[in-house]
């Protein structure tokens, strides 16, 4: 009897994370059909506010840095969060070359490898003054990213002023710069 038990509930676990998984993907699609979630559209919640508290691994050779070094800034700074293996990170990086001659530009890699991010710097230049690594994720989490590539405008005492959370081009670029004055 016991094993007829444990054998049924065996089958109806599967069975019934399938239901509710069907059940929350139905949810979200009728809320997308009624317009009322827009996965595109993800709202910073600490756009105006402070940096959150982080240091970072250091990677290889490259300067490191963490949230008190970015609060002492006296200029504005362009964090962007980037992984070697995000091609749209790859398709912003000469954007990220030119904008470095203006702009100071700070790079966090996330959840990405040593050797793999120095790969890719060689490969299509360094734009970033300072480099850090995330590797578990946590701090892009901390500051809201939705996934990479994501840039942030931080202004002197660590004030997040502004967000673009896809690929840097030209109209964002411009908007970044009005902001900075150059």
């Amino acid at each position: 009897m016991k094993s007829i038990t444990r054998r049924r509930l065996i089958w109806g676990l599967p069975l019934g994370a399938t239901v509710l998984a069907g059940g929350g993907f139905a949810t979200m699609l009728s809320s997308l059909k009624k317009g009322k979630f827009d996965p595109h559209k993800i709202e910073l919640p600490n756009l105006n506010k402070p940096i959150p508290d982080f240091k970072l691994k250091p990677i290889l050779s490259y300067k490191n840095f963490d949230s008190l070094l970015l609060k002492q800034q006296h200029k504005p700074v362009l964090i962007n969060f980037f992984a070697s293996w995000c091609l749209p990170c790859i398709s912003e990086m000469p954007i990220l070359n030119q904008l470095s001659t203006r702009l100071s530009i700070w790079g966090i890699a996330y959840k990405d490898k040593n050797n793999t991010i120095d790969q890719f710097l060689n490969r299509h230049e360094n734009p970033y003054q300072y480099l850090g690594q995330d590797d578990e994720g946590m701090i892009g989490i901390n500051w809201g990213i939705s996934g990479v590539p994501e840039s942030f405008l931080i202004i002197p005492g660590g004030i997040i002023r502004w967000h673009y959370a896809k690929p840097l081009n030209k109209t964002a670029v411009s908007s970044l710069l009005s902001l900075v004055g150059t």
